[in-house]
């Protein structure tokens, strides 16, 4: 699939050299690839499975979009690993994408024994979370949520419902008190949508530094505390990387998918009709979504140390190559058939950086659907599916709101 070159791209006798430079590349961050993914993938298509974009201004980049090439870039390591230091040396320094994608002590931005170091630590933490309490966090929330805007028949899902229900959740199984968790989620907000980045990572880094020094002087019975008891022995920032990369896998893109899944049962009387009589679970929408739509659309940045031949195009060393994970999951030549109970999809990633939240994801994204669902059963959005207005940016799928209306009904009983 892919072998290490010695010399140039240009003075190899075979392959043709990757047409990605700066100003060259298709750019992911406009508003009508926002509105549209799908139909940019499809055009990217006659590139090949390499596509060249931007993801900024004077940062080129390829675009996985073939599954089989995703996978075996995912599952090679050695010739694609994670860790950003060598692009980061010559990106621009007031990029955007320097938050976002810039090295950091945690399982995802680094590779090898470093990566492995991180990983344990973050799956030991994940190992002691009891999936009973998550249920409980989530009851509570979601319970407290609807009863804030059942009597209007009226609300914004994303503002109302979603994003406030994964940030509590989240605070709560992290161990943040409210106000931190708040200043982290806005840094956090800062570095994704790529304005103020630079001020967001700072505050966001912060806020993380303030919980970690307080759960290491008192631990407690949450995720931040069981990272400091871990044997390899974290430093403080270290700690917060871990503790950061956490809360915003965990925050951001559960929203998302609570609410991409949310719109399909929605607006798709095969997958809605069958979800509430039970012929189909919200779980097999929500995979559907995963495979369509996923909250996390293009990610799994890898960085070749070496120029790589994959197929019959040379990859340039020291240059992000993201993984489409939507365009991946809907290739041609992959697609095909009823793909209920299907989860081959690639949006929680593969090989040794697949995610290893995706049971805590699940969870907390099923029941809060399921709980909406209960309480709400007429509910319906307040415009059309092409009404609907998608956020910019080059790595989420995320709508901007998801305004919904249905029968009034007064407050749920809460015990």
């Amino acid at each position: 699939m892919s072998s290490t070159a010695t010399g140039s791209p240009g003075e190899l006798p075979f392959g043709r050299e990757s047409p990605v430079s700066a100003g060259s590349g298709i750019r992911l961050d406009t508003p009508s690839f926002a509105a549209d993914p799908h139909r940019a993938y499809a055009e990217m298509r006659r590139h090949g499975p390499l596509v060249p974009i931007e993801l900024s201004p004077g940062v080129p980049a390829t675009l996985v979009i073939g599954y089989q090439v995703a996978m075996q870039i995912l599952n090679d390591e050695l010739h694609f690993p994670a860790d950003p230091r060598r692009w980061e040396k010559n990106a621009p320094a007031d990029s955007p994408m320097l938050p976002m994608l810039g090295y950091r002590q945690n399982a995802l931005r680094t590779a090898g024994v470093e990566h492995e170091r991180y990983r344990r630590t973050i799956i030991a933490a994940l190992d002691t979370v009891d999936l009973h309490r998550v249920h409980d966090a989530v009851a509570r929330a979601a319970d407290a949520l609807i009863n804030g805007f059942c009597e209007r028949g009226t609300a914004d899902l994303r503002t109302d419902y979603a994003f406030p229900l994964t940030f509590r959740v989240l605070s709560e199984l992290m161990g943040f008190p409210e106000d931190a968790a708040a200043a982290a989620y806005h840094g956090m907000a800062a570095m994704l949508e790529g304005v103020g980045a630079e001020a967001g990572q700072q505050q966001f880094i912060e806020a993380l530094m303030g919980v970690v020094e307080q759960k290491q002087a008192e631990p407690g019975d949450d995720l931040t505390s069981e990272l400091s008891k871990h044997p390899d022995g974290l430093d403080s920032m270290e700690m917060v990387n871990q503790a950061a990369l956490l809360f915003s896998m965990g925050t951001e893109p559960t929203c998302n998918l609570i609410l991409n899944a949310s719109l399909l049962l929605m607006t798709d009387e095969q997958y809605g009709g069958e979800v509430i009589s039970g012929a189909m679970s919200t779980r097999d929408a929500i995979d559907a979504v995963l495979f369509e739509d996923p909250p996390l659309a293009n990610w799994c940045v890898s960085y070749p140390r070496q120029p790589q031949l994959v197929g019959d195009t040379w990859l340039p060393a020291d240059q992000p190559v993201v993984i489409s994970l939507a365009a991946c999951n809907n290739d041609p030549s992959v697609v095909g058939g009823d793909r209920r109970g299907n989860r081959s999809h690639l949006a929680w990633g593969g090989g040794p950086h697949g995610c290893p939240a995706q049971t805590l994801a699940q969870t907390i994204a099923s029941q809060a659907i399921d709980l909406l669902l209960d309480a709400l059963p007429d509910i319906h959005p307040e415009v059309s599916a092409e009404q609907l207005i998608w956020r910019q940016g080059q790595f989420h799928r995320a709508l901007s709101a998801l305004p919904v209306r249905f029968p009034a009904c007064p407050p749920m009983r809460l015990v």
